[in-house]
């Protein structure tokens, strides 16, 4: 088993473990501990800290990632590169909270008369530590990935902290503690990430701090003008994948509950998007080395790989979650969440159609044409800002995964064309029609299975009859045969 596949193997079981710590957390405990706008506000909190940290730190995980492989030294020293991370952080991270307390006022304007207000109003200031270990951790993860040790940063942020919020969320069950001590924890839960992580890093002695080199600091210019595009893309792309969050908190009388349940519908369809994740947490290093060396066919390789398992495994999964509709709703427990189940099936198509693409957007950000990612993920980002504009006071809920499925498919066509017009690279091949017919056919024997009264009993049976059917056919068309030598490796064991 090669890098890739160890690697993706293991993050794999990660983040599936991580999974069903959330679907846990999520479906289960908070529907039944706390109220929607707690679990809005949760969410919105999320989605903040994640911007703040993009923002505040200038770029940095693009600038490592992109730069890194130019500075790496047997010394370990790599020019003082580790060093010029560290105080570029310091630096962006403070000006940023300034800016942030600055418009304090103004930001909480707009929840003005909202649902659940005034849980943003009494922990604003909880944001600020929150970001601040949310860009640590992610600097961290970044430099780890540079020598690709990436497993156990996928272990603390997938699992580790879900069990942090599977603890403090069954305190507040028993009334040991309250929301207030609950969020608390859930930011001491992320220090103590960082910490792992970083004596981690320190005992692999790969880096060691030192005195920033003449030829690092006569980067800083091209560092920075990377760093201001990529924060711009980057921070565009989380802001897509969060702007029908914030702008339905903004938009609807509603705001935290319908974030409650919209967030609580996308953090379920986001198990569609995980086979994506855990590939490209390895394939990422391996493209950046490939363009210093200038090996195109490698990045093909890897390019059409990644996006035929991805795509074969979302299906699968998104077929899972839809024949299951029942069970779904039933575990959700409240009443709000049944009438909006057709909200949860855009938002997975939305999922399937950006991880179909494959590494599209990696591959163009960290190529020549970096520039270019900055100019579509924006227009993404607008495209995104107009359409839920329009969609949500029309459509509440519906129009907020509507504009985020426009969204996802406008930007992937684009970076597809692009990549295919200046690399000749493009990932799609027959496999994916073989997918695409596999998926109807098993879809439509899911849906129209007879249905059982048990509604657990149904979901195991209809599930076990589906996930049969989906991957003798797949296994058979040899679809990926990367997929297939794992199961033939299984199959002679037995």
């Amino acid at each position: 088993m090669n890098l890739l596949q160890k690697q993706g193997f293991f993050n794999s079981l990660i983040l599936y473990a991580g999974v069903a710590l959330g679907f846990l957390n999520l479906t289960i405990l908070f529907q039944r501990i706390l109220t929607t706008e707690e679990i809005g506000f949760f969410i919105l909190m999320g989605t903040i800290s994640l911007l703040y940290a993009q923002f505040a730190g200038l770029g940095i995980g693009n600038i490592i990632l992109k730069y890194f492989p130019y500075y790496r030294s047997d010394d370990k020293k790599h020019g003082g590169f580790a060093s010029f991370v560290a105080v570029w952080c310091l630096i962006g991270f403070v000006a940023f909270t300034v800016f942030f307390v600055v418009f304090k006022d103004l930001i909480i304007s707009n929840y003005k008369d909202k649902d659940g207000a005034s849980l943003l109003i009494k922990y604003f200031y909880y944001l600020i530590p929150l970001s601040f270990l949310v860009l640590v951790f992610s600097v961290l993860e970044n430099m780890a990935l540079t020598v690709f040790k990436n497993v156990l940063s996928s272990f603390l942020r997938e699992v580790g902290l879900r069990l942090f919020t599977t603890v403090a969320i069954l305190l507040i069950a028993v009334k040991l503690i309250d929301y207030h001590v609950f969020l608390q924890i859930y930011i001491i839960a992320n220090l103590v990430a960082v910490v792992v992580l970083l004596v981690y890093i320190a005992k692999g002695s790969h880096f060691k701090f030192s005195a920033v080199g003449a030829q690092l600091l006569g980067e800083r210019k091209t560092f920075l003008s990377y760093g201001i595009f990529t924060v711009l893309s980057g921070s565009s792309f989380v802001m897509i994948q969060n702007l029908d969050t914030i702008m339905l908190s903004m938009l609807t009388k509603e705001s935290f509950s319908y974030v409650g349940i919209y967030g609580t519908f996308f953090a379920i369809a986001v198990v569609i998007s995980l086979p994506a994740k855990a590939l490209s947490r390895t394939s990422l290093q391996i493209i950046a080395q490939s363009w210093v060396t200038n090996d195109i066919a490698k990045i093909g390789k890897i390019y059409y790989k990644t996006s035929v398992v991805q795509m074969l495994i979302g299906c699968l999964l998104f077929i899972g979650l839809v024949i299951n509709r029942q069970f779904i709703v039933m575990l959700l427990h409240k009443h709000d969440y049944a009438p909006y189940f057709n909200v949860f099936i855009v938002v997975g198509v939305a999922f399937l159609v950006d991880m179909t693409g494959g590494l599209n957007g990696y591959i163009m950000n960290v190529s020549k044409y970096y520039r270019l990612t900055t100019v579509f993920i924006v227009s993404a980002v607008v495209l995104c800002v107009v359409s839920n504009w329009i969609l949500i006071p029309r459509m509440g809920m519906m129009g907020a995964a509507v504009s985020y499925l426009l969204t996802m498919f406008v930007l992937n066509f684009a970076y597809w064309l692009f990549i295919k017009i200046k690399f000749n690279l493009q990932p799609f091949a027959k496999a994916h029609l073989y997918i695409l017919m596999i998926f109807t056919v098993c879809l439509l024997i899911g849906l129209y299975l007879p249905q059982l009264k048990n509604v657990v009993l149904d979901m195991v049976y209809r599930s076990a009859i589906v996930g049969v059917v989906y991957v003798f056919f797949a296994y058979v068309l040899k679809i990926s045969e990367d997929i297939n030598v794992i199961f033939d490796r299984v199959l002679k064991k037995v």
